[in-house]
């Protein structure tokens, strides 16, 4: 593959997006809760993540009584690999299908493999959530759909890796969340935050408030839903006095009151001559905003 290609921004028009992607969030969130499962606590979260990589997204390596295993959304062949480090492996074809199938499936191979564990069978983050094993209606899965969404996600994070390495402070991973089904990257002030209020749909509070328990200055993309297309989002928190206001890179980027936080559109950065100048400028003048605004020591946070 050469350079071009290897970082070329894939079109996320497709009309199966947006089903598809519904449904990997809801198929996720069944694999995240493994991880969950299986992983000692870590702050704000971070042990629930996934990661992208070289075929899809992973859960990195778990740990379990009975041996370290993986779980990976292969999109390249269309697949979920539960690999053991004994090299053992079970393979679930993805394709249309309810969620309970997927579950069922899933929990198959981890008796199969001789890995029980035991999750939350509630959906997070989502209104109305049904349980996995009673989620019996149809899916859509397009696997040209899920592929285009993971060639973004693979140019996406190699931007924020890079814009990561520009900060001395504590940041995150470059991880997805699968409640919100967004890729994320959050830098920290040091400083505590004023006590979150909670209230995010079937997230205890007490999760919520640990996540936001520091300033933040975070971005991050998320495949749309709700009415936006595919985006590239930066808030703050607490917000302060100003953010909204702030002139941001680059001109296609605005803030939208309703989501409290900037948003820029995908397509945007995809056609834009430099798709990389394009999103770190978003990055960068969010992150500006919120610090500056904020009162946040960059020369002791930030580095070359």
């Amino acid at each position: 593959m050469g350079t071009d290609q290897a970082q070329r921004w894939p079109d996320l028009s497709l009309p199966t997006l947006a089903p598809t992607a519904e449904t990997l969030r809801l198929w996720s969130q069944i694999v995240g809760k493994v991880r969950l499962a299986a992983s000692p606590w870590l702050n704000h979260s971070w042990h629930v993540t996934l990661y992208v990589s070289a075929r899809g997204l992973t859960t990195s390596l778990l740990h379990h009584p009975a041996g370290a295993f993986e779980l990976e959304f292969d999109f390249v062949a269309s697949a979920l690999v539960v690999k053991t480090a004994d090299g053992r492996e079970r393979r679930i074809a993805l394709e249309p299908m309810s969620v309970a199938v997927f579950h069922g499936a899933l929990f198959a191979a981890l008796e199969g493999l001789a890995l029980p564990v035991r999750i939350d069978e509630l959906p997070n983050e989502m209104p109305d959530p049904t349980p996995f094993p009673q989620d019996t209606a149809p899916r859509a899965y397009d696997p040209g759909a899920a592929l285009a969404f993971w060639q973004a996600l693979v140019q996406i994070e190699r931007v924020f890796a890079t814009f990561r390495t520009a900060f001395l402070g504590k940041c995150s991973p470059v991880h997805l969340f699968w409640g919100s089904f967004d890729l994320a990257v959050t830098r920290f002030s040091g400083r505590r935050a004023p006590l979150h209020p909670g209230g995010i749909p079937h997230l205890s509070d007490a999760v919520t408030r640990e996540a936001y328990s520091h300033e933040v200055s975070s971005a991050g993309f998320w495949p749309g839903g709700d009415g936006y297309a595919p985006s590239f989002y930066a808030y703050a928190y607490p917000v302060p006095e100003g953010f909204a206001e702030a002139k941001v890179e680059p001109a296609a980027a605005a803030f939208d009151a309703k989501l409290g936080e900037f948003v820029l559109p995908y397509d945007a950065v995809r056609t834009a001559p430099d798709p990389d100048a394009a999103l770190t400028a978003f990055l960068q003048t969010t992150y500006e905003a919120a610090a500056d605004l904020g009162g946040w020591d960059r020369a002791a946070l930030e580095c070359a």
